[in-house]
């Protein structure tokens, strides 16, 4: 969502961390960039503004221009703005009120709010445990009840029953009465929206929220709108009263200007955002890490919290156990390349790390994508069961029946069983030694083992291991991230760039598989 301004910022930056001291025409022709990269990312102009007089007013003073790293003083700052911005503190779904918390869905036609509707009682049934109730008073779209209905089927989540003929008022009435008499914790009302604010809309939106009295009345906005998130915004609160907001489609090439100006041209916060089609791809939004991730400082927090919720912990479990007894299969690369995949691919995983940004012309030169693993996942999945079990078997005629099964060739199911008899060897080599971190130490090295060059890993650019840490040391180790800025090395990082992955959290096993090397630089 935000590649295009993390770019441009990334570039504004690299300049000035670059030199040894600023003068005030150096801060002044910075900010002018950052005014330019925000602009163009669609933020309003009234924010845009607002924002580069706030930086303006403390870049430039004596006690910045004089610092030993005044250019890193300078990211700072943007970087405290941006999160300022951004709403400063994470502000979830607000529960704390009488049962059944009443939770009002609403904004324009498109959107996505049966989705997310869909998307956010599945996340507070699973994450807090509550019984939720959904109810479509949209009676205009055509089969949007039934759409609902259907949604909560695959969520295992209950919905009103529907009678034809009710109107919205009415249907919100006989929700609320059901959600108390049901004992449900959480009512969502989804309403209609239009192609455009009207006023039959907004009078709609006024009487159903007379009627329900909802504790939260959340704008559904699609991320991809631009600088008329801003009026949409002020319209529902204007006429509504919204209390939060929840961003759509943050996984699309939009460039971010939506997120960016509605927290501040409302007030209202960024309650969470959709990040995908499934239903359950909706995040808590936290402004700090958005900051970090615009301006290349990654989100370790994230992609490790990430990784607890994605891996089976009995498989997780299973596989340090194989791998304590020194063994290691083909059908275990294969789940360890699922279980990235799983993390949202490299260019998901990628995205959180400190200063990847930097390294994109190589990743696009090395061909380093998902197809990657999904060629690699065809390959294994092309062999029989034997095969997997014992890779030493595999002569000519049988992986010219492989390369013809899998779409690939000789060449490459030679750098398949390379890597793998590399990293089975590792594993043999380490059988003796306990599970913790055991993966990782593996995974680590594993840059030029996918054929793709010298590999930027090893135990000198290896990320340190954080299956120990609780989430405040995870916190502190992001502000460590921060701290180094662009254009600088995260401690423990090395000078290369990424080794292996974090390992799990605490009681999930072994830690992560590393990531693919890129070529050296020449």
């Amino acid at each position: 969502m935000f590649e295009s301004l993390q770019e441009r910022l990334g570039a504004v930056f690299g300049r000035l961390t670059g030199r040894g001291a600023l003068s005030e025409q150096d801060v002044t022709e910075a900010l002018r960039e950052v005014r330019r990269a925000l602009i163009e990312a669609d933020v309003s102009l009234d924010i845009v503004r607002s924002f580069i007089d706030k930086i303006r007013a403390k870049a430039v003073g004596a006690a910045v221009l004089r610092s030993i790293k005044p250019g890193q003083m300078v990211v700072k700052i943007v970087h405290d703005e941006l999160v300022a911005m951004l709403g400063g503190e994470e502000a979830g779904i607000d529960l704390q009120a009488p049962a059944p918390v009443g939770i009002m869905m609403v904004g324009l036609q498109g959107s996505g709010k049966t989705t997310t509707t869909a998307k956010l009682a599945k996340r507070l049934h699973e994450r807090q445990n509550k019984k939720v109730l959904m109810a479509s008073l949209d009676t205009r779209r055509p089969a949007a009840q039934e759409q609902l209905r259907q949604l909560g089927q695959q969520a295992g989540i209950d919905t009103l029953p529907i009678i034809a003929g009710q109107s919205p008022v009415d249907i919100a009435a006989r929700a609320v009465q059901a959600a108390r008499l049901g004992g449900y914790d959480v009512l969502l009302l989804d309403t209609a929206g239009r192609t455009h604010i009207d006023a039959p809309l907004m009078a709609e939106m006024a009487e159903i929220k007379a009627q329900a009295q909802p504790h939260e009345i959340v704008l559904v906005a699609d991320s991809l709108t631009g600088q008329d998130a801003v009026n949409l915004a002020r319209s529902f609160d204007e006429r509504v009263g919204i209390t939060g907001i929840i961003l759509t489609r943050m996984d699309g090439d939009g460039r971010g200007g939506a997120a960016l100006s509605m927290r501040a041209a409302t007030g209202k916060p960024i309650k969470a955002v959709a990040t995908g089609e499934k239903l359950e791809a909706l995040e808590e939004f936290y402004p700090r890490r958005i900051a970090d991730r615009i301006l290349g400082m990654g989100d370790i927090v994230s992609l490790v919290e990430k990784a607890g919720e994605a891996i089976d912990a009995s498989n997780a479990a299973a596989l340090a156990q194989k791998m304590q007894a020194g063994k290691f299969d083909l059908d275990d690369l294969a789940a360890q390349l699922r279980q990235m995949k799983k993390l949202g691919g490299m260019g998901g995983i990628m995205s959180m790390l400190p200063g990847i940004g930097k390294m994109k012309g190589q990743l696009a030169q090395a061909g380093l994508n998902d197809s990657i693993f999904d060629r690699q996942l065809a390959i294994i999945g092309s062999m029989t069961k034997k095969e997997r079990a014992a890779p030493e078997i595999l002569k000519h005629s049988r992986k010219q029946r492989i390369a013809k099964g899998s779409g690939t060739n000789a060449a490459e199911i030679n750098k398949l069983l390379k890597m793998h008899r590399q990293m089975a060897d590792m594993v043999k080599a380490m059988g003796g030694g306990k599970g913790g971190g055991v993966m990782k130490k593996m995974m680590g090295g594993l840059g030029g083992k996918l054929g793709l060059g010298g590999g930027l890993g090893g135990a000198g650019g290896a990320l340190p291991d954080l299956s120990a840490l609780d989430k405040g040391q995870l916190e502190a180790l992001q502000k460590q991230a921060g701290q180094a800025m662009p254009g600088q090395n995260l401690p423990g990082f090395g000078s290369g760039g990424i080794g292996g992955l974090p390992g799990l959290p605490r009681g999930l096993g072994s830690g992560l598989p590393g990531l693919p090397g890129l070529p050296k630089k020449k």
